[in-house]
Order: structure tokens, then sequence, then C-alpha cells
């Protein structure tokens, strides 16, 4: 399930939302549009696509901001949302930094 409670937890959830809409897009709406002849699917689902990943981008610029992080964090995440599949192998660093920044939390050492 997904959790929304802190920054990194945020960018994890539509970041798999996003991914699992780009393979969307590549695998089921670009085939519609040039094998059905069905270039709405491709409007749809590249529209909603889009917004996740400019919605996954200010997540990035959040996690920059609020938790301190390196601008080389940021870039290695947009790269991998750029890269089919590329999400979902990033989330196992970005839920390592969320259960670190949850430790901190509960022993008063985050921010």
């Amino acid at each position: 399930m997904f959790r929304f409670d802190t920054p990194t937890a945020r960018l994890r959830a539509i970041a798999a939302i996003e991914g699992v809409s780009y393979l969307a897009l590549l695998f089921v709406a670009m085939p519609l549009k040039y094998m059905a002849d069905f270039p709405l699917a491709v409007r749809l689902v590249g529209s909603v696509h889009g917004a996740l990943f400019i919605w996954g981008g200010l997540l990035v610029l959040e996690g920059i901001r609020r938790r301190d992080k390196p601008w080389s964090w940021g870039w290695k995440i947009l790269v991998a949302a750029l890269i089919p599949f590329g999400t979902f192998f990033i989330d196992r660093s970005l839920k390592a930094d969320d259960e670190s920044f949850r430790y901190a939390m509960r022993n008063n050492r985050g921010r």
C-alpha cells in the first residue's frame, strides 16, 4: 500500500504510479495508436503520465529542499524516470532512504 506521510514516501508512491503509466503508454497506448489507429489512447494515457511525471519532479524538488538531499540524488531519480522500468529499480534506494528518515524521526534526530 502507498504511504504519503513523508516526502520520500510520497515520491515513492507517485514514482510507482508514474512508472506504471509510462509502461501503459509504451506498451498499450502506443500499439493502439499505430496498430489499431486509435490515437486517443496516447492522448489520454500520455496526459496522465505527463502530469504524474511533473508531480514526481516537484516531489524530487521537495525532497531536495526539505531533506537537504544533494542535487545528484534528484538527477538520479529523474533519469531513472526516463528509462522504462527505471522507477522500479530506484525504488529500493528510496525505500531505504525513507526507512532511515523514519528511524531518525522516531529518535528525534530528523528535521
